[in-house]
């Protein structure tokens, strides 16, 4: 535009006297100026509440956008979600026990015109929101909840404080605590506490180990003892097995001396019998012994011998 206006200038320059156009070009350099101020661009991250003699006309942006120089007055707001440190506060617990917290605020404008209406410091009233609830949180629950729930602690602070800040048009997105300080006294208890905790641990462990250990070795030797009774008794049936083979053999074998001797012996005639009777005498009279007992059955076996002697005794006499 100043381009332009500087060739229209330069155009009307012969026809204009000289003290008129040193006028006119200060007064052209003044309304580009003014023109210029009013002329802004607004990234795609922000918002423009625009007011015009003291009241809101809209909400202008991203883009370029024009302000009316002079009238209208421009406020930015940011909406990028953004974070407040909150320093360390001192709280006191259910149990009277004094700890150290501080947290993180993150938020985000979700309304740029009640951003800019409702509060004039929002940083300031959502940091002593937070610290006055923060307060009423901790003073609610004992040291050793304080430690265990921190995500009880942020929950609750966050919902406190998105129920105030809507009213604002901030939405609280999270609140997360980055410390917790208790007592010195308490700080050493709980070291202790520590140790002693990982030292039964260690000991619960080991004896575990143990325990694992002996089981494994019991059912090493159980297996060990299945295994050997399952090898004793293999071994058994197969002795077992190779007895009955021997004894059934050793029958059969029985059976046809028996069998073979009762053949023979439906061929023998009393003489026969009577010769093995004295041969069996013979061998008894041969030992050492000068006592013999004779059994009575011994005598039943002498009978045929009589009748084969009385048989023998006329058949002599007859030759003599």
């Amino acid at each position: 535009m100043v381009i332009v206006a500087l060739l229209f200038l330069q155009e009307l320059l012969p026809l204009i006297p000289s003290v008129e156009l040193i006028i006119l070009l200060f007064a052209l350099i003044i309304l580009l100026a003014v023109i210029a101020s009013g002329i802004r661009i607004v990234p795609e991250y922000q918002r423009v509440v625009v007011f015009r003699l003291g009241r809101v006309i809209a909400v202008k942006g991203p883009g370029l956008i024009f302000l009316v120089p002079f009238i209208d007055r421009g406020i930015v707001v940011d909406l990028r979600e953004q974070y407040i440190e909150v320093t360390r506060q001192t709280c006191i617990t259910k149990d009277n026990a004094p700890v150290d917290i501080d947290f993180l605020i993150y938020f985000r404008v979700v309304d740029p015109r009640r951003s800019v209406l409702e509060v004039s410091d929002f940083r300031g009233a959502a940091i002593g929101i937070a610290t006055t609830t923060l307060r009423a949180v901790v003073g609610d629950i004992d040291l050793d909840q304080v430690l265990a729930r921190r995500e009880y602690i942020n929950e609750v602070l966050r919902t406190k404080l998105d129920e105030v800040t809507a009213r604002w048009g901030v939405k609280v997105t999270a609140v997360e605590i980055r410390e917790i300080l208790p007592p010195r006294a308490v700080q050493e208890a709980m070291i202790k506490q520590m140790s002693a905790e990982r030292n039964r641990r260690a000991m619960v462990t080991e004896a575990e180990g143990k325990k694992e250990a002996a089981i494994r070795v019991a059912e090493g030797e159980k297996e060990a003892a299945i295994l050997k009774a399952e090898g004793e008794k293999q071994s058994r049936i197969l002795r077992a097995e190779g007895d009955k083979q021997a004894a059934i053999l050793r029958a059969e074998g029985i059976a046809t001396a028996l069998k073979m001797i009762n053949d023979t012996a439906r061929t023998l005639d009393n003489r026969t019998l009577l010769l093995q009777y004295l041969e069996a005498l013979k061998d008894v009279a041969s030992a050492p012994s000068t006592k013999i007992v004779l059994p009575m059955e011994l005598f039943k076996l002498i009978t045929p011998l009589e009748k084969i002697s009385k048989l023998v005794s006329p058949k002599e006499t007859e030759q003599r």
